[in-house]
């Protein structure tokens, strides 16, 4: 199976995964939210019909990720070249959001209750059996969401696995407050509500912030970048790394770095490095779909850069014009440059004969060397001989 085959067929699975999860979630969401509301409303809790409003809005999310998995795993085109996994990412600050606005909402409503007595009213023997059912069956989707979402990589399904646990705290919450009513203390069903409320917006509010993290390209962590950096530092080829970038794109990273080799490596060399680089950095980190690598023949953060200077044809042409009429130096010379710190130094090719003798090779490179010394462009003239 090709690479590109094993990602469209893994791709294809993890959204299969994620929306037998979603449609679990909204079935499960929706008995819930009925079971809650209705025996809310005949036993008399307000904490358990503000959960079960909770539930209701857990069957938006539900939607949410059904939709952003369907368009997270679509192959890139031509509008979106990196891939659709910042749906993924979108989808869980909707979330987020939705969340908070349903707790400020329902938050609102409960205070005001909380202080008007007539609205008073001690819960029933059935709210507190509806509460019960609800911490177990959100802790069991919790536990069959978080499974799944690690199995696949899905930030956004385990958002929602941890969405289901807060369901369940909360639950645990209001029967605590049912309970507590029943026994006699005043209002504690309602000062229930109230921390639902505040679990609620705490929970949106974190995870609209991951996902505002991922939309402006924020960072992998520490460890993972120190993964990547020991990955690269172990190519052949590597001698140091540095501008390493790291970003998030859904349930997917990518990478850009450049990498110090030997200045004098040739083109295909130093791009079998950069391949190199690339094919470790997928093998070993499972969740790098992208990487991009800038090969340096050094460390451009420390010496001078090569800014304006001239390319290939114009040096090769100043240099047939200033060493025209030196002795073994023609049009059919072999050139090699190489653009270090801020500088051209010139690697020049002549046939055997050129060297005669120790003497006459030094007369040679000096007289070469003469013929540049005020163009501040050039650094060092190498003499190399060539075979025939």
């Amino acid at each position: 199976m090709t690479e590109h085959n094993h990602h469209h067929f893994e791709g294809f699975e993890r959204n299969a995964q994620t929306r037998k999860v979603a449609i679990v979630g909204a079935v499960t969401n929706l008995v819930l939210s009925a079971v809650k509301i209705i025996f809310g409303y005949i036993g008399h809790s307000h904490a358990l019909i503000v959960d079960g409003i909770h539930s209701l809005s857990d069957l938006l999310s539900d939607a949410l990720v059904v939709f952003a998995s369907h368009h997270a795993n679509q192959e890139p085109d031509a509008e979106h070249p990196y891939g659709h996994g910042r749906f993924e990412t979108a989808a869980t600050l909707a979330l987020g959001i939705l969340l908070m606005l349903v707790a400020i909402g329902i938050g609102w409503d409960t205070v005001e209750r909380l202080f008007d007595e007539e609205k008073m009213q001690v819960p029933g023997q059935l709210a507190l059996y509806a509460a019960a059912f609800s911490i177990l069956a959100n802790e069991a989707l919790y536990w069959y969401t978080l499974i799944v979402a690690r199995k696949v990589r899905s930030k956004m399904l385990e958002a929602n696995a941890w969405h289901h646990r807060s369901d369940a705290v909360s639950s645990i919450v209001v029967f605590a407050g049912i309970g507590g009513s029943i026994l006699g203390i005043s209002n504690l069903d309602t000062i229930a509500a109230v921390i639902v409320c505040v679990m609620i917006a705490k929970i949106g509010w974190t995870l609209g912030w991951q996902a505002l993290e991922e939309l402006v390209d924020k960072s992998l962590d520490e460890e993972e970048v120190r993964r990547v950096s020991g990955v690269i530092d172990a190519v052949d080829g590597v001698r140091s790394l540095h501008m390493l970038r790291t970003r998030k794109t859904g349930h997917m990273s990518a990478a850009d770095v450049h990498v110090l080799v030997d200045p004098k490596l040739t083109v295909s060399e130093g791009h079998m490095v950069a391949v190199k680089v690339e094919e470790e950095l997928k093998n070993n980190i499972d969740h790098l779909s992208d990487v991009t690598v800038h090969i340096d023949p050094e460390n451009d953060e420390d010496v001078p850069p090569c800014d304006g200077l001239p390319l290939r044809n114009e040096v090769i042409d100043h240099l047939q014009k200033v060493w025209g009429g030196v002795d073994c130096v023609n049009e059919k010379a072999e050139i090699a440059l190489h653009y270090l710190s801020g500088q051209i130094d010139v690697d020049l090719l002549l046939p055997l004969e050129c060297f005669s003798s120790a003497s006459a090779s030094a007369e040679l490179k000096k007289r070469l060397e003469e013929k540049v010394s005020g163009d501040e462009r050039f650094n060092k003239i190498e003499l190399l001989y060539k075979a025939p």
